[in-house]
């Protein structure tokens, strides 16, 4: 087939070890993400000020909508290559790939042109404090002209852990993310180029790991290697990447809708109650990597799964995977309950007692409901991968319900206590859809098997 790499069947064995090894790949990467992150705002805090650190923040999300989108969109491209991979259907699985490169160039460039038109709008509709506007502004223009490379690498990173091969993208994430360390110093420091040049270390930074990607897989992966035939065009791969990629991509944005409604409540209270937010979510960001690892597990374990028509191996590996999750977040209960303050003191001073406390309350009360953010990331994720991506919006529908409901009529009413509770009940809601609609799900698909009859 070809030199190795780390493609791995992902339809044999035990599914416990399976996960894990596959988990463990991703979750050294994005723990390093997570640690650039934090050094990344902490340098723009410590070299450009609260202001600018703050006015980061309350892009975080209108960053997720939009970024979101893109992510969810690739994630969703990279479903059916997974299926044609379990299924061994090498031929469709390459036509897969070329009509994904083709729908993702046209939404790059139809989202940068868009998006980097109205974003000063969108954050002034949004209540963005008027002592951090131009700092949000000067940031998020930049990382939204670099929504191309953005798909970039997101494409060709799923498309490669599609085939079961997820510790490759992860090198090539921490490489580029030392590289963005290297260019914040470089642009915030020397070259006194502020906020706009923190954004630009990321563009650049995110361009590097997209480069390695593809060169990756022309070097190492021939049965990715694109031949003229499997650029010819074909509706049904073209409705089937849309029907995949759209849904997933509106989960990302649905849920994200509800975040901006709730960053316009926190903007409200002031800059302090977003500084606050801002720092709890970043160190929440850290904790949160295992849920995120095991979310993009399930997506490549439940297409390679169904693709192989193993609804069984399915199952157990939903087992092992919410075992893994729970008592993770039983520890990272404790762990946040019992340090969460000090964690926050890497990003604010410890003269900011206020805001130290909110941050460590918001980090509490979401950590007690880290059980059902567990649930939330592998069977949406699950079901995703099993190629239900509609399922995947209505659950960003309900988390959306959950935020708004908090932002406008528990905030007003009690104050920031209130915005701590919004992520835990937006999870709760998404549950509640989530875990009747994989026994759906997963029933229907048993029907189609025993029946004999193709996915698609």
């Amino acid at each position: 087939m070809q030199r190795k790499s780390n493609i791995r069947d992902l339809t044999i064995g035990n599914p416990m070890k399976l996960i894990t090894g596959f988990a463990l790949s991703l979750f050294w990467g994005m723990l390093f993400q997570q640690l650039y992150n934090i050094i990344d705002t902490a340098i723009v805090s410590w070299f450009i000020g609260k202001e600018a650190y703050t006015g980061v923040g309350t892009t975080g999300a209108i960053n997720f909508l939009i970024m979101g989108f893109c992510m969810g969109v690739c994630n969703g491209f990279a479903i059916p290559v997974a299926q044609r991979f379990g299924a061994r259907d090498f031929k469709s699985m390459r036509r897969f790939v070329s009509h994904a490169i083709i729908l993702s160039v046209v939404f790059a460039v139809v989202m940068t042109f868009f998006v980097s038109i109205f974003c000063r709008q969108i954050l002034i509709a949004m209540n963005t404090p008027e002592d951090v506007l131009e700092y949000a502004y000067r940031y998020i223009i930049v990382i939204f002209l670099g929504i191309p490379v953005t798909y970039m690498y997101n494409l060709l990173s799923g498309i490669i852990r599609a085939l079961g091969d997820s510790r490759h993208p992860v090198q090539f994430l921490i490489i580029a993310s030392i590289i963005n360390i290297g260019l914040d110093l470089l642009f915030i420091i020397p070259l006194h180029m502020g906020i706009t040049g923190a954004a630009l270390a990321t563009v650049i930074s995110q361009g590097i790991s997209g480069v390695m990607c593809l060169v990756f897989i022309i070097k190492k992966i021939e049965i990715l290697h694109l031949k003229k035939e499997d650029w010819n065009p074909d509706r049904s791969h073209f409705g089937i990447l849309l029907n995949m990629g759209v849904p997933m991509g509106l989960q990302y944005s649905i849920t994200a809708i509800g975040s901006v409604i709730l960053q316009t409540a926190i903007n409200s209270l002031g800059t302090d109650a977003a500084a606050a937010v801002t720092t709890a979510q970043k160190v929440g960001m850290f904790f949160c990597i295992p849920f995120d690892a095991l979310g993009s597990t399930m997506a490549t374990y439940g297409g390679q799964n169904v693709g192989a028509k193993q609804l069984e191996h399915l199952q157990e590996g939903l087992v092992a995977a919410v075992k893994l999750g729970c008592g993770y977040a039983l520890l990272a209960f404790l762990v946040l309950y019992f340090f969460g303050r000090d964690f926050a003191m890497i990003f604010l001073d410890a003269q900011d007692a206020a805001c130290l406390d909110n941050a460590h309350l918001y980090l509490t009360i979401n950590a007690a409901f880290y059980i059902p953010l567990a649930l939330v990331n592998i069977v949406r994720f699950l079901i995703q991968g099993m190629g239900f991506s509609m399922f995947a919006v209505l659950a960003g529908v309900m988390e959306m319900i959950g935020r708004t409901i908090v932002a406008m009529v528990l905030v007003p009413v009690f104050g920031f206590p209130a915005i701590c509770f919004a992520s835990p009940i937006a999870w709760v809601l998404a549950d509640a859809f989530l875990i009747p609609a994989y026994i759906s799900v997963k029933n229907k698909l048993k029907k189609i098997f025993n029946g004999q009859v193709e996915i698609y």
